[in-house]
């Protein structure tokens, strides 16, 4: 496993299983501090066609995700002694920032953890279900793979505006589906994001205009499972 900041973004590398991409992205997401970098995909911009084409998958990418990881450098530029605290650590804490910049830190902070994670959940479309335990949890939280989808894809669908709807975990391995707003996240102390599907228009106009269910539809074809998997065998592996 890469064990430095600069081998962690060495993503694409096709030696990297998908097991290890999960592990990097992780290490980068807990450990990655000021000046954040913008973390290239893990698959070429065509690898998501026909759900997602090339345009809409770089100019997401490239355009606003990396508007938001240049922002987030920007507010903390001026605050050294913020500068070593990890992106989780500051959306954890962002009650006990400074006032001025607390709302340019949770926007954009959340706009980088939320981006990198969507990314890093997805694949090559080809229709992958979930598997092992953490296929036998959604069975028991949710009744079947098909109510989970179904329950997931109306929090994505009926978030008003912009958001996200998020499958997450609790310490002890209970999962639900939970939604936010703009570019908030879920209550990072007490639940383990598995993936998330982004629903702000720029993550599929281009491509869908306003047919927001027929993305999502798409999007479940997109999912990596395993490394939505190997995150939540993570958190069962940890005594409560």
């Amino acid at each position: 496993m890469p064990g430095s900041f600069e081998k962690v973004y060495k993503m694409g590398n096709p030696a990297y299983t998908d097991q290890e991409y999960t592990q990097i992205g992780d290490i980068a997401m807990k450990e990655e501090t000021y000046p954040f970098i913008a973390r290239p995909l893990p698959y070429e911009y065509d690898a998501l066609i026909p759900v997602l084409d090339q345009e809409t998958l770089s100019f997401h990418h490239d355009k606003h995700y990396k508007t938001y990881v240049d922002n987030l450098n920007n507010a903390l530029a001026d605050y050294p002694e913020l500068q070593g605290m990890s992106l989780r650590e500051l959306l954890i804490n962002i009650n006990s920032l400074p006032a001025e910049i607390r709302t340019a830190v949770r926007n954009n902070g959340g706009g980088v953890y939320n981006h990198e994670l969507y990314f890093d959940s997805m694949k090559s479309p080809m229709g992958q279900e979930p598997s092992g335990i953490l296929a036998e949890a959604i069975d028991r939280d949710f009744g079947s793979y098909k109510q989970w989808k179904e329950q997931m894809k109306q929090a994505a669908v009926g978030k008003f505006g912009s958001g996200w709807a998020w499958l997450v975990t609790d310490k002890k391995g209970n999962l639900s589906i939970v939604q936010t707003a703009n570019q908030d996240v879920p209550d990072l102390e007490e639940l383990t994001p598995l993936l998330l599907v982004d629903v702000w228009e720029h993550a599929y106009y281009l491509q869908y205009q306003n047919r927001r269910a027929d993305y999502v539809e798409g999007w479940f074809d997109l999912i990596n499972w395993r490394k939505a998997g190997k995150r939540y065998e993570e958190v069962c592996a940890v005594p409560v």
